[in-house]
């Protein structure tokens, strides 16, 4: 199997761990170390010898920060881990609620004077500069990192094969990329990249460097002469023959910083991504803070990736469908939230085509479901018992296209209480999805629709409806979200997830997802607004019905509901067999 389920870090370590820490930091003359779950190249997602943070708090989610102190040592995480992070982590570190208090409010709180140490590649500018305006008596120091050097067993770093994705499927040659993107360089005479999914897409390379993203570790300098200049270890590189061309001079990684040390300016960096230690290295040469290029070309979908999206997103409904029919088949208690997430691992792997899922899947029955990003392992495994909920949040990486979907589902009878509030999580899930807008709107503006029924009740959940989707690439991909952080205008071609939840600690958790594509509507009889947009929605299967409350369904949502359940067996139904195609007529079911 991708996935395992063994437990991934070991809190009662922390204590001696950031013991020897301490140590280290009086061996460096600082009073402070951070640590990012980051690595050099600032992706979101980490190799295990970057997993800085989870081998020394125990911390095991996908965002987070430690700040030690010679008498604190606080663990920063936002609303989707403050579950989680209770768990996993032993005192004395402490968690703090983040980012309601800050990291710089939490260091002046604690410190009123001196030296807060850092690794300048795993801090971007943009980080650095927020934390020093806002520190009041301490200062920011760069070290060595800390961590590594007290961390005996460190793995290596990864050497996993780098592969050509087709033209067929990215849309595009990566010479056409990248003298499009080098016309556009400005005044720059070169552009640092350092995101790993930036330079997969640019190049139409794939990785394996990080489990679940296909992507590979390494740098690039885009120049604007129409060159690119890619920093990889080159016996990751092996099966490419002559994809790279002439337009990729390949070096070792550990001439990057020397490549910038030579360079002439202007040379641009995005100051969000971009490690301090680039800066660094470019010493006096003049810098331009600019967004990654790739960032809005690589969310704006070709005609080839949105088409390898709806395939494999055709692909994963079968795998789901013949998942879905199985379960409803078994005996509540017989199953545990593992054996859930085995089959349906099975079943995307009968596909022969599944390269990896997409992410480590979410198998929450009851109270577990409740963790907004829970991971099972052998030790919370929970049976499915009867009269209760199991969320399961799941997805494949295929070549064509990358899936993330979550039904919630009934093991059982539902209460009154959890049908109510799934049906306002539904509404909230149908709203977006018939959305028509007016082009230039962002993810914030688009946020409230989903949560609008649940507001009503005095409900709400504390994560983004929807993030962006990359095409076999990262699952979590920039800039564009559906969120009250998301300012980047919606365009077409974007792929974004749309998943309102709501959750009940202790009890039950409760999320709906399908991903959507951004495109232009077809306008109105009347309609004055030049461009209105709309979404496609990419993923085919079924929403619990046996869920819902139907009196609080308005009509209109009842009919998209019914249309949708009529799209997906027509669909999904000739591709399989008979027994499944009957489970799928009953549970599309018109209400």
């Amino acid at each position: 199997m991708f996935q395992t389920f063994d437990e991934s870090a070991s809190p009662e370590q922390g204590p001696p761990r950031l013991s020897a820490l301490r140590d280290a930091m009086a061996r460096a003359g600082v009073e402070g170390f951070l640590v990012p779950r980051a690595d050099v190249h600032q992706g979101e997602y980490v190799a295990a010898r970057d997993d800085r943070l989870a081998w020394l708090t125990g911390f095991t989610g996908s965002a987070g920060w430690a700040v030690v102190l010679e008498d604190r040592a606080g663990v920063f995480v936002d609303s989707r881990y403050r579950l989680q992070v209770r768990s996993q982590v032993a005192a004395p570190f402490e968690p703090v609620n983040w980012p309601e208090t800050g990291l710089a409010d939490w260091i002046n709180d604690s410190l009123s004077t001196g030296k807060i140490g850092f690794d300048p590649w795993l801090l971007t500018v943009d980080q650095k500069s927020a934390l020093e305006a806002r520190l009041k008596g301490a200062t920011l120091c760069p070290v060595a990192n800390l961590v590594d050097a007290i961390w005996d067993d460190q793995p290596a770093p990864p050497l996993g094969a780098v592969m050509a994705q087709p033209e067929n499927l990215a849309g595009e040659a990566h010479p056409d990329k990248i003298a499009r993107l080098s016309k556009a360089l400005g005044p720059a005479q070169t552009c640092v990249l350092t995101l790993p999914d930036s330079i997969a897409w640019l190049l139409n390379i794939r990785g394996s460097d990080i489990p679940r993203n296909p992507v590979a570790h390494g740098f690039v300098l885009l120049h604007a002469a129409g060159h690119v200049d890619l920093f990889m270890d080159p016996r990751k590189l092996t099966a490419l023959g002559a994809h790279l061309g002439e337009t990729v001079r390949v070096q070792l990684p550990e001439r990057f910083e020397q490549a910038l040390a030579a360079l002439d300016g202007p040379v641009a960096l995005d100051p969000a991504s971009c490690p301090v230690a680039v800066t660094d290295a470019l010493g006096e040469t003049e810098i331009l803070h600019r967004p990654d290029p790739c960032l809005l070309p690589k969310a704006r979908k070709n005609a080839a990736e949105l088409q390898g999206a709806r395939d494999a997103h055709h692909r994963d409904a079968v795998a789901m469908a013949r998942f879905l029919a199985w379960l409803d088949a078994q005996a509540p208690g017989d199953l545990t939230e593992i054996a859930v997430a085995r089959r349906l691992e099975e079943e995307r792997r009968a596909t022969n085509a599944l390269r990896d899922i997409s992410f480590e899947t979410i198998s929450g029955s009851g109270p577990n479901g409740a963790i907004v990003h829970y991971r099972v392992t052998e030790s919370t495994d929970r049976p499915l018992a009867g009269d209760s909920l199991l969320l399961l949040d799941s997805g494949g990486q295929y070549q064509d296209g990358t899936t993330d979907i979550t039904r919630t589902l009934a093991i059982g009878a539902a209460s009154a209480e959890e049908k109510a509030a799934f049906t306002r999580v539904l509404k909230g899930m149908i709203a977006v999805s018939r959305l028509r807008f007016p082009a230039g709107l962002a993810g914030r503006d688009i946020d409230p629709f989903a949560r609008a029924a649940l507001w009503q009740a005095g409900l709400d959940y504390g994560h983004g409806t929807g993030h962006g989707v990359g095409a076999y690439l990262s699952v979590h991909e920039g800039p564009a979200r559906i969120a009250r952080t998301g300012t980047v205008p919606l365009e077409p071609g974007m792929i974004l997830s749309n998943e309102p939840g709501f959750y009940r600690e202790g009890a039950f958790g409760i999320r709906i997802e399908n991903l959507i594509a951004v495109r232009e509507a077809e306008p109105q009889p009347g309609q004055t607004l030049e461009t209105l947009l709309e979404f496609e929605t990419l993923t085919l299967v079924p929403i619990d019905t046996r869920l819902i409350a139907p009196d609080l369904l308005e009509p209109s949502e009842k009919a998209w509901l019914n249309a949708y359940h009529a799209r997906v067996l027509g669909e999904i139904g000739p591709a399989l067999d008979a027994a499944t195609r009957h489970w799928l007529s009953d549970a599309c079911r018109a209400i």
